[in-house]
């Protein structure tokens, strides 16, 4: 509640504008991606207004990525307890403190906060108004009592949880990721209806917690990543006591606080009744287009987000589009990656366009999940004949003195060795996958990854023995035996 306190005062401060006022920009939106692009164009003395009606930092710093991954970090740490017998440590089970975890939670949203203030963008010379923003044309946006003239227009609204149409479920107390960090109460059994990457990281969470947990998914869990590797996760989470249900039918939600009793349909067609005490939705997110009054910018849009170019402009040439808004990849650093290019293509005219296989994606379950350009599947689809190569986690020294020998490194190139994705599933795989990441943008060889050196003994040394699985091709090529042959009769 501080937090909300904090912003309130803050945002009390940015009103009081009223009029006209003439921008060289104006971005709707103050998470990440609008931050973004506020702080580096102000920067090069552009005329700068942001608007925002809720909360600074938006859905990133208050309600998602940051709160997670607090929670997550205090659920590991009761996980240590339970299992550090394998270290020689007595194992000991935690006494949770739910309203210290949530105290916790919210130290770290505050300290975080100050980057993101009112005050420190206005500090910067930002215009900031804190209202909602409407569309009155195609080069005006009102915000409260105040116009907004601007040359260029940033919408970077972002997304929000996307609840299903469930018979019953407007009757019975839900939470999502916009609620769930404010409770301050213990959790008997969650019920979690989506098992995607945001329903999978709090469910496991939740169950380090000692709280008993149930994921419903309608058809596959983590079902956007290679099978290869989600399987490790689902396989860990499981042995952990998570109860992960795939392909069934959720058919009605009844009950009140503290009891809630999810319908649901199995894939046999069996209807069953999971009971519960607190519901989590996690299914899926959409974006924010509603009151902007789209229509009056002549700017497109659908259920999945604004239709924008390949260089984020939609259809109103004034008009760019950044982050969840858009659909497609929803992650903070996709939104950053946006105000890098709106940055470039609006002051420098630069053809900058968005290259999604340059995208990583993590999940942070235990054990993590990190994903960059293509799948297995997608490359063997789009390129034909490919190389795969792996190295598990349990060939690797640290990963052995660590206990955390689960996963292996996945990387694919085409028949030429060009890297076309990689994906790493265990310890520390958000980390690790980074390499991969600059690999692809440079466009480089699996060759070119054997020539840099891991320090020993890390995780990183599991990535550079994937790729010396090259070697071992090459060395079966019965041309390069001959050649070696024959050089060693040389002398």
């Amino acid at each position: 509640m501080q937090r909300s306190k904090a912003e309130s005062e803050e945002a009390g401060r940015a009103l009081g504008h009223g009029g006209t006022i003439n921008a060289d920009i104006c971005i709707i939106g103050a998470g990440s991606g609008g931050l973004s692009v506020a702080a580096s164009t102000v920067l090069l003395g552009m005329k700068v207004v942001l608007i925002e009606k809720h909360l600074m930092g938006g859905d990133c710093l208050n309600t998602g990525c940051v709160p997670s991954k607090a929670l997550i970090a205090a659920a590991r740490r009761a996980h240590d307890m339970r299992t550090a017998g394998q270290f020689g440590i007595t194992s000991v089970e935690p006494q949770v403190d739910a309203t210290a975890v949530n105290d916790h939670i919210k130290s770290v949203i505050a300290g975080i906060a100050r980057n993101d203030s009112v005050e420190r963008f206005t500090g910067m010379g930002v215009e900031v108004i804190h209202a909602a923003a409407r569309f009155r044309d195609k080069s005006t946006v009102e915000a409260g009592d105040t116009l907004v003239k601007a040359f260029r227009f940033v919408i970077a609204t972002g997304s929000s949880p996307d609840v299903p149409a469930i018979p019953g479920l407007d009757k019975v107390p839900y939470l999502t990721n916009e609620s769930i960090f404010d409770l301050r109460q213990p959790v008997g059994h969650l019920v979690v209806i989506g098992g995607g990457s945001v329903g999978m990281e709090l469910a496991q969470a939740y169950l380090r917690f000692g709280a008993q947990v149930t994921v419903l998914e309608s058809l596959k869990a983590l079902g956007r990543d290679d099978p290869e590797l989600s399987d490790v996760v689902l396989k860990h989470v499981r042995a952990e006591g998570l109860v992960v249900r795939e392909g069934v039918r959720v058919e009605r939600v009844s009950g009140w606080p503290g009891a809630v009793q999810v319908t649901i349909t199995t894939p046999e067609g069996v209807v069953e009744t999971v009971e519960g005490t607190h519901l989590l939705i996690a299914a899926g997110r959409r974006p924010n287009v509603q009151d902007l009054n789209l229509e009056a910018a002549g700017i497109k849009y659908d259920k999945r987000g604004i239709m924008v170019s390949s260089g984020l402009v939609t259809s109103n040439r004034r008009v760019f589009a950044i982050g969840d808004v858009i659909g497609g990849q929803q992650f903070t650093h996709v939104a950053n990656y946006h105000a890098g290019i709106v940055f470039r293509r609006a002051l420098f005219r630069l053809p900058a366009k968005v290259r999604s296989e340059l995208i990583p994606w993590v999940t942070f379950t235990d054990p993590e999940l990190a994903q960059v350009g293509l799948t297995e599947d997608q490359a063997r689809q789009k390129h034909g004949t490919i190389q795969v190569f792996r190295w598990p986690y349990h060939e690797n020294d640290r990963a052995q003195a660590e206990r955390a020998t689960e996963g292996f490194v996945k990387v694919v190139a085409d028949r030429k060795g060009t890297i076309l994705g990689a994906g790493i599933v265990g310890r520390e795989a958000g980390e690790l996958i980074q390499i991969w990441s600059l690999a692809i943008s440079q466009g480089l060889k699996i060759t070119a990854m054997t020539e840099w050196i891991a320090p020993y003994p890390t995780l990183g040394e599991i990535s550079k023995r994937a790729a010396m699985g090259t070697y071992a091709l090459t060395a079966g090529k019965p041309l390069v035996r001959k050649m070696v042959g024959l050089l060693r009769k040389l002398g």
